[in-house]
């Protein structure tokens, strides 16, 4: 299974493990961009591929998600491991869909917290079939970090769930679920990802155990 580990200059507060979205591999721009902008701030991220993703390096083939039950069992697989080889608290999340699956185990793991990039509330197109019942039950701390155009998840759509009260929801101006912006914003797609960067760090660096 693919693996990166990216540290920080000084000992590590924390790590992170980020599972990245149902299209993209674990070395796209966006999550180069959090994993060295989190490791400058002081966390260790740890990036691994799930096993169709994996296996498109093999043969240069597109092919969709593993069905979930096995995405969850290679989380758990992962998340053992890596708690062997770190010491200090251990969080896990990731982009759309990796840090949805997160979502789904974090409890059950016991992490340090959980970090969502762009959250899947609900599938593309289809609002009225939200994907949230288990966030309204969540009790590890989480963070959201979101942008107010995801067309996965407005701001005006989220604010109509009940979520669990462990949760810290961190919007992005004008940002899609890339968490990239309109140009007439004023902001540039690299501030986004830089101010994601600083509440991850900000988030984890609140985390005691």
């Amino acid at each position: 299974m693919p693996w990166q580990w990216d540290e920080p200059p000084q000992a590590a507060s924390s790590t992170l493990i980020l599972a990245h979205g149902a299209g993209a591999p674990m070395d796209s721009p966006f999550m180069q961009a959090m994993a060295q902008g989190l490791a400058e701030r002081g966390v260790r991220v740890v990036r691994f591929e799930f096993a169709y993703m994996a296996q498109r390096r093999v043969d240069g083939r597109k092919r969709p998600p593993n069905p979930q039950a096995q995405l969850l069992q290679q989380w758990r697989d992962v998340h053992a491991q890596v708690r062997h080889r770190v010491t200090g608290p251990v969080a896990i999340g990731g982009k759309s869909m990796g840090g949805r699956m997160a979502s789904l185990l974090a409890d059950e793991l016991e992490a340090s917290a959980l970090v969502c990039l762009g959250y899947p509330f609900y599938a593309a197109g289809k609002p009225e079939k939200p994907r949230v019942a288990h966030l309204a039950e969540l009790r590890t701390p989480t963070l959201i970090i979101q942008g107010e155009r995801d067309a996965l998840g407005h701001r005006e759509a989220v604010a109509g769930y009940e979520l669990s009260a462990a949760i810290e929801l961190h919007w992005l101006q004008a940002a899609d679920h890339d968490l990239k912006p309109l140009k007439a914003s004023g902001f540039s797609h690299e501030q986004h990802l830089v101010t994601a960067a600083e509440q991850i760090a900000a988030f984890l660096g609140r985390m005691k155990h």
